[in-house]
């Protein structure tokens, strides 16, 4: 089975909310359960590359999630729901390629949100370690 790389292309996801209130709940919520840690105050929500404050025109893209399995993918689910996420594709297989296994919830902003599971894999690092080589000026 060939490898291929991922992680290369985003440096970084800002999203703007009409209530950040409410989409920090659902934020909080959905990453409780994948397991990523996140800041929040009364401005902003960050989550590893993921920024989210408040402004106008709210954003609309489709932001997926990596999930370290079918269960997590489901519990994403669930708890998106529970926060005020809306149904987009409950969690299941999908035709995209063999073992794909993913749910789709509408964030408060109509944001198109999904939790994946790609299959059992092997993994050459868990996190991308970035080191400046000189300081900025």
């Amino acid at each position: 089975m060939p490898t291929h790389h991922t992680g290369r292309l985003i440096d970084h996801i800002h999203l703007r909310a009409r209530d950040l209130a409410a989409t920090q709940a659902f934020y909080a919520a959905i990453l409780d359960v994948l397991g990523v840690p996140y800041v929040r105050d009364e401005r902003h929500l960050q989550a590893d590359e993921l920024w989210i404050d408040a402004g106008e025109p709210a954003t609309h893209v489709h932001l997926a999630f990596q999930a370290k399995d079918r269960p997590t993918v489901e519990r994403f689910h669930a708890a998106g729901l529970a926060a005020g996420g809306r149904d987009n594709g409950g969690p299941g297989e999908r035709s995209y390629h063999p073992g794909y296994y993913a749910a789709f919830l509408w964030d408060p902003d109509g944001n198109n949100i999904e939790a994946v599971h790609h299959g059992p894999s092997k993994r050459s690092a868990e996190s991308v370690e970035i080191t400046p080589l000189q300081a900025p000026a």
